[in-house]
Order: structure tokens, then sequence, then C-alpha cells
């Protein structure tokens, strides 16, 4: 047994309100520069619809993950090396430009320099790609709240598939019945088809912490990752010719703070933790045969921090003690493992996903409110999602590889947990009941609702720092992302954005240094940085110098 550590998530599917503040965070931190105006690390999906980039699920289409061979062995669906030579040049299964956007801007200069006229000037779109006058067809977030309408829902991979094997009894309704977010980012799989499909080896998974990064050094632009990806979260930087994809803020990870998107959110969706892991047993879980017993192969690879076999065995693997203790603390395999109401993203596709969702029961809820039930009465809650098999079919679809009684029995125990947790909130009797009808107990029911509801911030993010000893491991050329005038950056700006100041080799953000940083200080003696604040790696305890104009003075510039 050879036990490593996974930093994962767990993504709260209820909570999330659509607002896009952790893509819009994501962006201005990691995308925001020359090469990646169409690159969103983040996003937020409304379901049903087409995703990012547009029918990404489809892979019959692209191609993307693994599939059994004929000896029962995994193979990259898109093919070997003799078919990715004949590809190198032009493949046909890679997204295009129009399947994700061509970015633009709008010609603001002509507002203010248009000459008098009787006319209104206006602000003509104008392309990212060739500065050209463009007209805006598509873009990231083009099926926001449009989950249930007929001219784009069928448009959705997953809705196709269900009528097509449904279709005498199913007709497209989900206007009716719900819609919902879904955040997407890299998955940081166990089993990376990127990682596979990269000719040139540039792609690799950090063996402290799990985390899928690209080095830049030996990325070839080939794009082969993009087509491995079932996720479609690898993108091609057309300004350095590198392939770059989501950091999951390993700088941030490194000193035990969470990434950005988690940090943002406003929902408080997002959860951040640990657990062990066997890598000797990943391959033959992701090669199961049956498709819908990969969820239950994925959770037999979470090994349990408590037993000391287990413990004995990562000890021995070199893996920290403050990591045991935040394995034993974490919400991801709590909610994952302990709980099981947390389900991974298209298991089908054999990579063993590592961010993880708890599926919506608010449409349902809605609905039996809409129709003037009780929608937290758990008679009518537990009718509801037996009654309603559109969404549990859909929702089987993206978390299950289509086995429906998994997720009804997750919405069981989200449906136990409103209505045990709202005759408490009354004043009266726990019906321990209702936990028992979905295989729980009272006390682990109260340990969910804590979780999900009350979970204060070292609850949902429990993160424990990088140690000092494996700093020379940690170094800038790892990230997807490289300094100024390297090879990630075309020579354009820094790690941070366009608008973060002279740029600092994200090495330097290791450990202490981050609280330099966030001083607006440079620890490679540029004094231009001072008095400015990065507030998007502040941690917000105090507040540093800077972060305020000086006494005595008006705050005006002269």
């Amino acid at each position: 047994m050879r036990v490593m550590a996974q930093v994962a998530m767990v993504m709260a599917l209820d909570k999330c309100i659509g607002c896009h503040t952790c893509s819009v965070t994501c962006k201005q931190a990691w995308t925001n520069r020359a090469g990646t105006e169409y690159v969103w690390f983040n996003n937020v999906e409304t379901r049903p619809g087409q995703g990012y980039p547009r029918r990404y699920e489809d892979q019959d289409r692209w191609r993307g993950g693994w599939e059994l061979n004929r000896r029962g062995n995994l193979k990259l669906k898109s093919g070997g090396r003799v078919k990715k030579m004949l590809g190198l040049f032009a493949s046909p299964v890679q997204p295009e430009l129009d399947d994700y956007y061509e970015p633009w801007t709008y010609d603001y200069e002509n507002l203010i320099n248009a000459p008098l006229s009787d006319d209104f000037p206006v602000a003509r779109p104008k392309s990212l790609i060739t500065g050209e006058d463009m007209k805006i067809r598509w873009s990231a977030n083009w099926d926001d709240n449009l989950g249930g309408a007929p001219e784009m829902g069928h448009l959705d991979p997953i809705v196709e598939k269900v009528r097509r094997e449904s279709e005498d009894r199913i007709k497209f309704e989900f206007e009716k019945t719900f819609a919902f977010y879904l955040p997407r980012i890299c998955e940081h799989c166990l089993n990376p088809s990127c990682m596979a499909a990269c000719p040139s080896g540039a792609i690799y998974k950090r063996t402290e912490d799990g985390i899928v990064l690209v080095d830049q050094d030996r990325c070839r632009g080939w794009r082969q990752c993009v087509t491995g990806c079932p996720y479609k979260k690898m993108y091609y930087n057309h300004k350095s010719g590198k392939a770059e994809k989501c950091t999951f803020c390993y700088p941030r990870i490194e000193v035990g703070i969470p990434t950005v998107c988690a940090e943002t959110c406003v929902g408080r969706l997002r959860y951040i933790g640990v657990f062990l892991y066997d890598a000797d047993r990943v391959t033959a879980a992701a090669a199961t045969p049956n498709e819908q017993d990969l969820y239950e192969a994925q959770l037999d690879l979470m090994l349990d921090p408590f037993d000391p076999a287990v413990v004995a065995a990562a000890r021995a693997n070199d893996i920290p003690e403050d990591w045991l203790d935040a394995a034993r603390r974490s919400p991801v395999y709590m909610l994952a493992k302990e709980l099981r109401v947390a389900l991974p993203l298209h298991p089908e596709y054999r990579t063993m996903p590592m961010v993880w969702y708890v599926p919506p029961l608010s449409p349902i809820v809605d609905l039996l409110q809409g129709q003037g039930h009780d929608g937290e009465d758990p008679g009518n809650l537990f009718g509801a999602i037996e009654a309603l098999r559109i969404p549990v079919e859909y929702l089987a679809e993206l978390f299950t590889a289509g086995d429906t009684d998994l997720v009804t029995d997750v919405l069981r125990r989200l449906a136990a947990m409103r209505s045990y947790m709202r005759d408490i909130a009354l004043g009266g009797e726990p019906d321990e009941s209702i936990a028992a009808a979905v295989g729980m107990t009272g006390g682990q029911i109260k340990a969910m609702y804590r979780l999900m509801a009350l979970a204060k911030y070292d609850e949902r993010y429990v993160i424990p720092s990088a140690h000092l000893e494996d700093a020379h491991n940690l170094e800038e050329i790892g990230c997807s992302l490289d300094v100024e005038g390297g090879p990630g950056m075309g020579g354009q700006t820094g790690v941070f954005g366009e608008a973060s100041g002279r740029p600092t080799p994200v090495a330097v953000e290791n450990f202490a240094a981050l609280a330099t940083r966030q001083r607006g200080e440079d620890p490679t003696g540029n004094d231009a940085l001072g008095g400015r604040v990065n507030l998007l790696n502040w941690d917000g305890r105090g507040h540093p110098e800077g972060l305020f104009p000086p006494s005595g003075t008006s705050g005006r510039n002269t």
C-alpha cells in the first residue's frame, strides 16, 4: 500500500447563485493577460446547458478521457501514439475557437474621439484576436439562466442522451422542473488523461498534494492535452504557444489558505480538504468494468485516516503529521466518504476526478412549495424525489454514470437533513425515524447540518501548509504560468494579472514571504511596490501598511 495525500474540493450546488464571482476573481488572478483572453480556469454553467466549451461532454465527438480495450485495460479514448502523431498538426477532435468564443473588447475610444455629428457614437465590439469588427454570438456564460429554455436546452448532450433513451415517456419539460448552476474547475484527477496524452511529458501530478500542473519548459504546444482532457479544462495560450490550466492556486495552498475561487465565493459553497489514497490501486480502480461501479471504486481509494494501519503506511511514505491531522478533519472526506452526499463529476471518464459535488435539492423543494405543499415535510420530499424522474436521471448522467439509485439516495439524505433539522428549529423533538429511513443516525445528520450550513472558515478549509524542507521542490518552473519574460507569459505581464504591478516569482510567494507580498513590499528589492497591497493574496488579518492613506494627507494625487 503506497499512501499518498490529495488536496480536493467539494461544491454544494444548492448554495450556488450563479453570480460568477469565482470566475471573475480567478480570471483576474491567473488569466488576465495576452493569449488567455478566452481562458476561464473557473466557469459557472447553467444546467441544462451546453457548457464551456460548447458540448464538451460529447465524448463521441471530442474523444476525451479513458476507455477499456478488449483486454480490459485502460487506453486513451483519443487513440495511441500513431493516431496522435497523425493528428499533431491538424486534429479534428479538438475544440475550435468558435466552440469557446472569440474574445472581444469594445471601441471605447470612438466614444471620446468621434467627430461632432447628429448621431450618437457607438463602441463597436472588436475582436481581441484579429482587431476587426465582429458580431458577438457566443461566450463562456452564454447559457446563463437558460437551463429550461426549449430553444437552447435540447443542445445539452446529457438531455440528448436522456431523451434518446426514453423518448417514448420523456419530453423536454426541464423548465417546469429545475435548473441549477454548476461551477467547474480542473478536476486534478488521480488518473489524469491530459498527462497521459502529452507527447512531451510536460504535465505532471505533484507528489506532495496531488495538484496537476504544466511544466512550461517542457511544453511544446502540441495540444494533445486539450484532446485528452474530457472536461476540456486544458487551454492553449496562442501568445506563448504553451498549454495552461487551473493550478488550484497552489501558491496559496502551500501557505494554508484556500484558492481564490473558494475565498471569494459568495455562497460559501466550496470546501477544501485532504484525503489519503492508495496510489497502487488507482489504475485498477479506473479500469473497473462497469461504469456505474466507478463511483464505489473511487470511494474505496479514499483511506480511513483513523485506521492505525493506514497511518503507519502514511508515515512510512513520509506524509507529515499535520497532514495526517488535516486528513482526519477534512470536510472533503466527511462529505464524500463518511456522509456519502458528495459525488464526482462524470466518473465514467475514468480519470478519478477530485472535485466533488453535492447535488441540488432546492429545485424539488421549490416545486413542492409552488404547488402549495410543505416543501420540507419528509413524506412530501421523499415522494417528490421518486416522482420527479427527469431531474434524477439528469443528475445521474452528471455524477454517477447513469445510476439513478445512487443519486436518489443522496437526495433522500439531503431531504432527511432538512426535515430532521426543521423539527428541531421549531422547538420539537427530533424524529429519529427520519434519520433511520435514510440509513443515518441523528448525530450524523447534525454533523452534516453543521458542516453544510454552519461551518466556520477553518472547518470549510482544512489545508495544511507545505514544509520548508520541501521548498526546493516547489519552484516556479513547475507552475503553468511563469514569471515575466518566461515561456508562459509571452513577455507581457506577471503571475497576478495586468494590474498587479511588477511581478514577483511564484516561488517567492511561498511560506513567510507571502506576508511580505501582502504588505505591498517586494522581496526582490523593488521599491516601486511600496505602499501597494495585493488584495487577492491578503489573508484579511489586520491591515497592512499601504491599505489606507498615511495620516495627514488628503488621499489625492497631486
